[in-house]
């Protein structure tokens, strides 16, 4: 399948969807186990790392990060998706924390952005083990063909709780004309789970993109990123990155005019509300 035609006159967005492993940089399968602490404990290089992260996504507009800490122990208490929108100065930023272990680890979902929603929704997606989530922003108008949609997840390990999960996002996103959804999906390009959330939606299945992971020998393309026929996809790149153990993926999407973003013209930052959404079945 080859890129959708561009919109004749449009906006151009840079979209960007990166599993960021809280900051840790791996180089072998035996550093899971050799770094295994850091995903416990504060270390001295992690916001040294979390820093070359937002150096690089200062040059895409909206950006979304999977596998931060809202705020623990091993992140010294600070928000990583607070912390990469002020270094990478993306406005605005929102956090969803799917698996809260108190004081140890918050594990989080963080959406960065150049333009303001209008809205901002969390939901609990259906899993036998909870802690997983999406979180989905809303630009432009209310609704219809003037409204963009942004969903952002981080899937399951498991085939049969995927295909559960990306019903139930199919359900959510069911009657809206234009919308992104990307993040690590943990399932191949042309999956089953992935044919049914095509059929349940108007998008586009993914290209045939580069592979993701490992990030030092990509082997599986994991990370996605799916948009429906309106949005013209201009670029597909995976960027050669050691910064975790996956590798971004990134588009250029054409935006018809009539979508209306925000931009930001207040000092300082713009810190992000969500409300909760329908919570999946678990």
């Amino acid at each position: 399948m080859g890129p959708s035609t561009p919109p004749v006159q449009g906006q151009r967005l840079r979209i960007l969807s990166y599993n960021v492993q809280v900051g840790i940089a791996s180089g072998r399968f035996h550093h899971y186990l050799t770094n295994s602490w850091k995903h416990v404990l504060p270390y001295g290089g992690r916001m040294g790392n979390l820093d070359s992260i937002a150096r690089f996504i200062a040059g895409f507009d909206l950006v979304g990060l999977q596998e931060l800490d809202a705020g623990s122990l091993r992140s010294n208490f600070v928000n990583l998706a607070e912390y990469l929108s002020r270094q990478s100065q993306l406005p605005y930023w929102y956090s969803q924390t799917n698996r809260n272990l108190g004081k140890f680890a918050k594990h989080s979902l963080g959406l960065l952005s150049r333009y303001q929603p209008h809205s901002v929704m969390e939901h609990r997606l259906p899993s036998r083990i909870p802690g997983r989530g999406a979180l989905e922003a809303h630009f432009g108008a209310e609704s219809g063909e003037d409204s963009l949609v942004i969903m952002l997840v981080h899937l399951s390990l498991g085939r049969k709780t995927r295909m559960r999960q990306l019903q139930y996002i199919g359900e959510v996103l069911r009657d809206h004309e234009h919308v992104v959804v990307m993040g690590d999906l943990n399932t191949p390009t042309h999956s089953d789970e992935v044919r049914r959330l095509v059929r349940n939606t108007r998008l586009q299945e993914p290209l045939d993109s580069a592979k993701t992971y490992p990030s030092w020998r990509p082997m599986h393309a994991f990370d996605h990123i799916l948009v429906t026929p309106g949005l013209g996809l201009e670029q597909v790149h995976v960027y050669n990155l050691n910064y975790s153990d996956h590798l971004p993926v990134g588009v250029e999407l054409v935006i018809p005019d009539s979508v209306k973003l925000a931009q930001f013209h207040a000092e300082g930052q713009a810190g992000g509300h969500v409300r909760r959404g329908p919570v999946g079945e678990h």
